[in-house]
């Protein structure tokens, strides 16, 4: 299970992220000092359960990477909480955890290792990793040298190796060609089919269409609509295509009860 009630997460900007701590004491005392605050997630709730898939969806800077940290654990909520049942998988920022000057073999043990995998458990499956992710030509060659895509391709198959309850993707699906998307895809499907909860976010609407059962719009870290209603998807193309506003849609959403 995944809840969230009424989730916010607020960020502190203004001049004292420039400046020593000595002269932000001086002008905290002098009350010299701007801050502002930066509502990156404000009132989201939502529940997930066994088998639901989750497609969050809304334009950059709408919110959509920070709830993932949230849910995962990394952020703590200024306001409201998260409450998840079972083992967590995510998969957040795709260079992380890689060491650009070890080779691709040694970067898929590290990645095991930073999971918590054993080194028993990476010798039985480096084979299934390495050939799903099709880089079997390249487990030698730094891992520097591989493209973004490429990159990905690795982190995702070794995400996906264990049977997560939760399986966390942000912008995942939607790198390398088309033959690995379709493959991820078909992966996808076997997670859920098994009944775990996995949670996408991606640009791309189609794919969000296709393989997920529950929407969460975001919008400037507000909650626009959340639901199992594939209209949720037509609204927000609308709203990207300039049909409608994003005042009009929450009214719609409001309207047709989605």
């Amino acid at each position: 299970m995944v809840k969230a009630d009424n989730i916010s997460i607020r960020y502190k900007i203004g001049d004292f992220k420039d400046i020593g701590l000595k002269e932000w004491v001086m002008r905290h005392l002098t009350h010299n000092y701007h801050v502002e605050e930066f509502m990156a997630v404000d009132g989201v709730s939502f529940e997930l359960h066994k088998g639901d898939m989750l497609g969050i969806i809304g334009s950059n800077g709408a919110g959509k990477s920070t709830l993932l940290k949230a849910i995962t654990g990394i952020m703590e909520p200024s306001k409201g909480c998260v409450n998840t049942v079972g083992n967590i998988s995510a998969l957040l920022e795709l260079a992380s955890g890689f060491d650009g000057n070890l080779t691709v073999k040694e970067n898929a043990y590290l990645r095991g290792a930073m999971l918590g995998y054993t080194r028993q458990f990476m010798d039985e499956t480096y084979d299934q990793i390495i050939d799903f992710s099709g880089l079997r030509d390249f487990e030698n060659r730094p891992f520097r040298q591989l493209s973004s895509g490429m990159q990905s391709r690795l982190a995702f198959s070794i995400a996906s190796l264990v049977q997560p309850d939760i399986l966390i993707l942000d912008e995942v699906l939607s790198v390398g060609d088309g033959a690995f998307q379709e493959k991820s895809a078909i992966k996808m499907k076997e997670i859920i089919n098994s009944g775990a909860i996995t949670i996408l976010v991606s640009h791309t609407l189609s794919q969000i269409r296709e393989l997920c059962n529950k929407f969460l719009w975001l919008d400037h870290g507000k909650q626009v609509a959340f639901g199992g209603s594939l209209r949720i998807c037509d609204l927000y193309e609308d709203y990207l295509n300039g049909k409608i506003s994003i005042e009009e849609a929450i009214n719609l959403v409001k309207i047709e009860k989605l």
